[in-house]
């Protein structure tokens, strides 16, 4: 069975950096292409930000220039590199794997989550 297990996550200031990791078993992970989503209290899950099988790399404007997708396909591992966060970062965050493409159009499989509280 397919696993994407998040970790990374906790609780860091107003300013401060996080690094999230999605690390995939029974995934061949190169053939996909990867997200990160978040959830925060009440609202909806929303994209973050996606990364191609040839790492292309796409984010939401909120997150742009902050936050940086990575992968290493040898250790079927995605990362987030969250910098600068602010307190509307604060969200449970969400790995998925999908379409070649990125666009995520196409998700086959989810994270647990990690919850990521910023505080000011």
């Amino acid at each position: 069975q397919v696993q994407l297990v998040e970790s990374g996550g906790g609780l860091v200031q107003s300013g401060g950096s996080l690094r999230l990791s999605c690390a995939g078993s029974r995934i061949t992970f190169s053939l996909y292409g990867m997200g990160w989503y978040r959830q925060a209290p009440g609202k909806q899950r929303e994209l973050v930000g996606t990364i191609s099988s040839r790492d292309s790399t796409n984010y939401v404007a909120s997150v742009k220039g902050r936050f940086t997708i990575s992968r290493d396909n040898a250790k079927n591992t995605l990362y987030l590199q969250m910098n600068s966060l602010k307190p509307e970062d604060t969200a449970v965050y969400y790995c998925a794997a999908g379409d070649p493409w990125g666009t995520m159009t196409r998700i086959n499989y989810w994270g647990q989550g990690t919850q990521v509280t910023v505080s000011s």
